[in-house]
């Protein structure tokens, strides 16, 4: 394997990494603090896409010679419409269930059938495409046959920007500072005066949020139909799972140790292939190593 097949299926694999990491941010918040196995997480997903298409198609009607930037109006559009629509789900079906993981799992498993048909009555079974912007065609000439598009680019840029922002969120904010204390230990956080209702239901939102962004980045690289969000779900959970549950720092180890080995396995093989073999590899992995990669210490768990 040359110098230029490697930077490709390295930038390939991180390509891949940054759209589960955006994913993988929604479930480690909501996993990690409530413990709610959220199956309907890929509609969230999806509904971001899809406001990212409906965007573009307003915008190209009302506005076609701002039709160029209607993406950028779509990515905070996404963000909202899919954290609505989480604190739709989390105040009708999620805050009854709580303490029921299984009760919870088959719920959002049927929700997320529920809106699979609902995109389908909407949209239509066909899927839809978000084009491009102008500005982010072409890409960059990295070395002797390795270009590097523009649209990936961008996408892990997205990511990055969106991370260090979940992070001050977390860590620089009285609310943040809220949500991580509820995550550690709930009792305790409740006896303080912290309002866990209203923090699981903000806290539903903001994972769902990032989910609609998720979707709204993938647009930019693949079609969307109303089962799109069911071929990122379980990456997405295996990549909470492997880098440790309600931890950020896991989950960027995880979406890169995944995104990685399936584009390097992808090459020698096919994606089916690289599919099986990477899950096989970290399922040994955490026979060995449950916690994960970066295993969560607390009271709470003791």
């Amino acid at each position: 394997m040359n110098e230029a097949i490697v930077i490709g299926q390295a930038f390939n694999g991180l390509s891949t990494a940054s759209i589960l990491l955006l994913m993988a941010l929604g479930l480690a918040v909501i996993f990690g603090l409530m413990g709610v196995i959220n199956m309907a997480h890929g509609e969230l997903m999806t509904a971001g896409a899809y406001t990212a298409y409906m965007a573009q198609t307003a915008l190209a009607h009302f506005g076609p010679h701002a039709a160029g930037w209607a993406y950028l109006l779509a990515l905070p559009l996404s963000f909202l419409v899919a954290g609505l629509l989480g604190l739709a789900i989390e105040w009708l079906l999620v805050r009854h269930l709580y303490g029921r993981p299984l009760e919870t799992l088959l719920a959002t498993w049927g929700l997320s059938l529920f809106l699979q048909q609902s995109y389908r009555n909407i949209f239509g079974s066909n899927n839809v495409y978000v084009k491009t912007p102008d500005w982010l065609t072409g890409g960059v000439a990295f070395s002797d046959g390795v270009q590097l598009p523009y649209v990936r680019l961008f996408i892990i840029a997205l990511v990055g920007a969106t991370l260090l922002g979940v992070f001050l969120y977390l860590y620089r904010t009285r609310t943040g500072l809220q949500i991580r204390s509820v995550m550690q230990n709930r009792a305790m956080a409740s006896c303080c005066g912290v309002p866990t209702r209203r923090i699981d239901a903000l806290t539903f939102a903001f994972g769902s949020g990032l989910a609609g962004l998720a979707g709204c980045a993938l647009a930019l690289i693949g079609s969307i139909g109303p089962s799109t969000g069911q071929y990122y779900i379980v990456d997405s959970f295996m990549v909470v799972v492997l880098g440790g549950v309600g931890r950020l720092l896991g989950a960027v180890a995880g979406a890169g140790v995944i995104g990685e080995m399936h584009a390097f396995i992808e090459y020698w093989s096919s994606a089916s292939a690289a599919t099986v073999a990477v899950f096989a590899l970290i399922i040994v992995f955490l026979q060995l190593r449950p916690g994960g990669l970066f295993p969560t210490t607390s009271r709470a768990l003791d």
